[in-house]
């Protein structure tokens, strides 16, 4: 395929007159800015464009009931009450209505310029806690979904065995998540097997996650992260303070400790949430190769706190972004909060560029980052508008009321900071333009979801 981009965000800066190739196989071949007029016959002519970005952290059927936690019968409600809640709703989701869920789900996220997704799913078993018939049954119908669409999908498998630290087995609102090291390295190679057999490689993968360690012991992390090969690896850990104290309680370490001291961490692991994680921790983080991804909408609607921004950004540390529970599907929403949860913690600006002397575009270096960071997370090449990378577009409309009258130079700061959000024209995934939106996907979702 072969685009002429007015303007391109290529290299952490906008250029102009770009010309733009993709092979058959939907990765970048070629990119040449000031190209000249004769090099674009035959390409087709967009006008604002920039990468799609990595939704690193996805809880898909959690999209049911985004806007319908906030109202409360009883005082002190908290990310635990709210997890009861989340529980009832996933012990009702059916194969049908997760794939419905996930489809309009996922067609939002493309509308809002992400182009991939990393699914972290637990829903393995059937309401009663049975294996279906085919022990993969949720996960394909989250495959479907993103096949209907044309997003991007890393595939993460969950692995999820206690109730806590030191309460071996599940309780009964956990029962459809069970699940052990070999189920899950199941699940991910025949989703590994089916991109292969099905020519879909460049868009479908999969890795493993560990829900958390108060529900994973250290023996099964490692038995699961030992054989699944150069695949990511994800897990929730410090997100919340109670999970901190559990694991000194238990373990006499923080939890972002305890990985580093125990768990062979490497450039594939993504640390999710770290929301409460000192310096001493991202140092760590850092040293070993790993990632974190924020999620900070949904830490925000769960009370969960800041991460340390300014402190990761000083460090160097790799970190993406996700929409978690979905309460927000916006990346600009996520990394507009991300800056302006460190402004009012710090009562500073632009606290995006501490790091760097307080000099510089906080938009640049944000967007820049959760690209990076979500190549790690997604484990594919994902990380811009580069050569051997996919061949994901996102063209933005101009004349959205966010970005009129702004120049060009400042174009990346007015896309995150400037509201309401940009409108997206037209979406490209491997180099493929993409419906973002179908009235009968819609429908499927208004049908399923009042079911729930």
């Amino acid at each position: 395929m072969k685009f002429k981009a007015n303007v391109a965000w290529v290299d952490g800066a906008w250029a102009f007159n770009v010309l733009l190739e993709s092979n058959a196989q939907g990765f970048w071949t070629r990119i040449q800015p000031n190209a000249a007029a004769t090099e674009f016959a035959c390409a087709l002519s967009l006008g604002c464009v920039v990468p799609g970005l990595v939704n690193a952290h996805s809880h898909a059927f959690q999209r049911a009931i985004a806007g319908l936690t906030e109202y409360s019968s009883q005082s002190g409600d908290d990310f635990w009450s709210w997890r009861d809640r989340m529980y009832r709703v996933a012990l009702r989701v059916s194969p049908d209505d997760l794939e419905s869920i996930a489809t309009w789900l996922y067609s939002e996220m493309l509308r809002s310029g992400y182009t991939h997704v990393c699914e972290f799913h637990y829903l393995h078993r059937n309401p009663d806690g049975q294996n279906y018939a085919d022990a993969a049954e949720m996960t394909w119908a989250l495959v479907r979904a993103a096949g209907k669409v044309g997003i991007g999908l890393t595939m993460l498998p969950t692995l999820y065995m206690n109730q806590g630290f030191g309460q071996p087995g599940l309780n009964s609102m956990q029962r459809r998540f069970a699940s052990a090291p070999e189920s899950i390295l199941d699940i991910q190679h025949s989703v590994i097997q089916y991109a292969i057999e099905s020519g879909k490689q460049a868009c479908l993968t999969s890795g493993v996650a560990i829900h958390s360690l108060r529900a994973v012991a250290q023996a099964d992390i490692l038995n699961l992260t030992s054989h699944c090969g150069f695949s990511p690896v994800h897990i929730h850990v410090a997100e919340q303070t109670k999970e901190v104290a559990d694991c000194i309680a238990h373990t006499g370490l923080r939890p972002v400790e305890w990985l580093l001291a125990h768990a062979n961490m490497d450039a594939r692991w993504n640390l999710v949430h770290a929301t409460h994680t000192n310096a001493s921790e991202i140092k760590g983080i850092q040293k070993q190769q790993a990632s974190v991804v924020i999620c900070p909408t949904t830490e925000a609607n769960l009370g969960d706190g800041f991460f340390d921004l300014p402190e990761a950004l000083s460090q160097n540390m790799r970190w993406s972004i996700g929409t978690d529970s979905h309460v927000n599907r916006n990346w600009t929403e996520e990394l507009r909060l991300l800056e302006y949860g460190g402004r009012l913690s710090l009562r500073k600006r632009n606290v995006s560029l501490l790091h760097q002397n307080g000099l510089g575009s906080s938009g640049q270096v944000l967007f820049e980052n959760a690209v990076q960071g979500g190549s790690q997370a997604a484990g594919l090449p994902l990380a811009g508008i580069a050569l051997g990378q996919r061949a994901d577009l996102v063209e933005i409309n101009l004349e959205s009321d966010a970005l009129l009258g702004v120049p060009v130079d400042r174009l990346m700061d007015a896309m995150i900071f400037s509201t309401p959000s940009f409108e997206v024209r037209n979406v490209f995934v491997a180099g493929k333009k993409l419906i973002q939106q179908n009235i009968e996907w819609k429908n499927d979702f208004l049908k399923k979801t009042m079911q729930l």
